[in-house]
C-alpha cells in the first residue's frame, strides 16, 4: 500500500521547508513505486504545465518534460528571451497572465524573490526548479539516491562540502524534517546564512543534527560525501578567487579514502578537476548517475501529489 496525502494538493512548492515530513515521506515513497513500477496512474491528463527558465538547463527541463509526459500531461517550455520578467511585464503581470491559460507552473529563476512573486501572482501550483536560495527538487532526488544506496535516512550521516549555496541551503532543511545528520564543511566565510539556520531550526527536529565546520577532515561516520560547483551560475567574475579559496576542499581519492564507507553525491554538473577529480566521479562510490536519474522519479511523485486527483 502506497501512503498517499492529500495535504500537497494546489500547493505551491518553493522550498523542502514548504512540506512537513509525513508529506517529504509520501513524496518519496511515491517516487520509489514509480520508479519500480508499482505505481503508474496518469493525474496529468488533460493537464498542461508551463516550464520557465531564465537558467540554461538539461537534467531539469529534460526530467520535467519526461515525467509530466509519463504522467499525462503537456508542456509549454519559456526561455529568457521568451518572458523577459522586469522588462516586457513585471513577473506579478506575467504570473496572472500564465494562470489564464496552464493548470501549473515548473520554474528554474535566477532570484528566489521572483519566484516568491510568481506563486503570489498565480493561482496554480508553482514548483521550484531552482533558484539562488533553494534547489528542493534536486534534494528530493538525493533523499531518495540516498535511501536506495545506504537504506533509511535516520542512520546516515551526509557531509556536503563545499559552498554553502542553495544545494546546502536545501539539504539543512531536509535534514531538520527527517533527522538525519548532515555536516556541512565550507571555507570561512563561504557557510550557509543565519536565516538558513533560523528556518530550518523552526522546522520538524530542527538543527539538532545539523554541524556547520570549515574543518575538511570531519568526516567521522560519514555514508555520504556531497559536493557541488565551487562557481554556481552568475558568479563567473569570482572564478578565478573561488578556485584558490575552495582548493583545500576538492573530493579526491584522499579525502574519500579518509570517508572509507562513504558514496559520492554530485547535482551535477561537474567541474571535473575542480571540486571533484575523475578518478571520484568516475570511481566504484560514486552514486551521481543514478542521483541524475532519480530526478525524473521525484519530481514525478511530486507533481503528482501536488496536481492529484489520483
Amino acid at each position: 500500500m502506497i501512503p498517499v496525502l492529500a495535504s500537497l494538493r494546489g500547493r505551491d512548492f518553493l522550498d523542502v521547508a514548504d512540506l512537513d515530513p509525513a508529506e517529504l515521506r509520501s513524496v518519496l515513497a511515491l517516487a520509489h513505486a514509480i520508479k519500480a513500477g508499482r505505481w503508474a496512474e496518469r493525474p496529468l491528463a488533460g493537464r498542461h504545465i508551463a516550464m520557465l527558465f531564465q537558467k540554461p538547463s538539461n537534467r531539469t527541463r529534460v526530467s520535467f518534460e519526461v515525467g509530466i509526459a509519463r504522467l499525462g500531461g503537456t508542456t509549454t517550455t519559456l526561455g529568457e528571451q521568451d518572458v523577459q520578467f522586469g522588462r516586457r511585464e513585471t513577473v506579478h503581470d506575467a504570473a496572472r497572465v500564465l494562470d489564464r491559460y496552464v493548470d501549473g507552473i515548473v520554474a528554474r529563476m535566477r532570484s528566489h524573490a521572483d519566484l516568491v512573486e510568481l506563486a503570489a501572482g498565480a493561482e496554480k501550483p508553482v514548483i521550484n526548479a531552482l533558484t539562488d536560495r533553494s534547489h528542493p527538487c534536486q534534494i528530493l532526488a538525493d533523499l531518495m539516491t540516498l535511501e536506495e544506496a545506504c537504506g533509511p535516512l535516520g542512520a546516515q550521516r551526509v557531509v556536503y562540502i563545499g559552498d554553502g549555496n542553495n544545494i546546502a541551503a536545501s539539504l539543512i532543511e531536509a535534514a531538520a524534517l527527517l533527522g538525519f545528520r548532515l555536516t556541512v564543511i565550507t571555507p570561512p566565510g563561504y557557510e550557509p546564512t543565519p536565516q538558513v539556520l533560523e528556518r530550518a531550526g523552526s522546522i520538524g527536529s530542527g538543527t539538532s543534527g545539523v554541524l556547520i565546520s570549515n574543518d575538511v577532515a570531519a568526516l567521522d561516520g560519514a555514508t555520504a560525501i556531497y559536493t557541488d560547483v565551487w562557481t554556481s551560475m552568475g558568479q563567473e567574475d569570482q572564478r578565478a578567487t573561488r578556485s584558490k579559496i575552495f582548493a583545500p576542499y576538492q573530493v579526491n581519492k584522499k579525502l574519500m579514502d579518509a570517508a572509507k564507507d562513504a558514496v559520492f553525491l554530485h547535482c551535477l554538473p561537474a567541474h571535473r578537476g575542480e571540486e571533484v577529480t575523475d578518478e571520484v566521479i568516475d570511481g566504484p562510490r560514486s552514486i551521481v548517475f543514478d542521483q541524475a536519474g532519480n530526478r525524473l522519479y521525484a519530481q514525478m511523485a511530486l507533481l503528482a501529489e501536488i496536481m492529484g486527483p489520483r
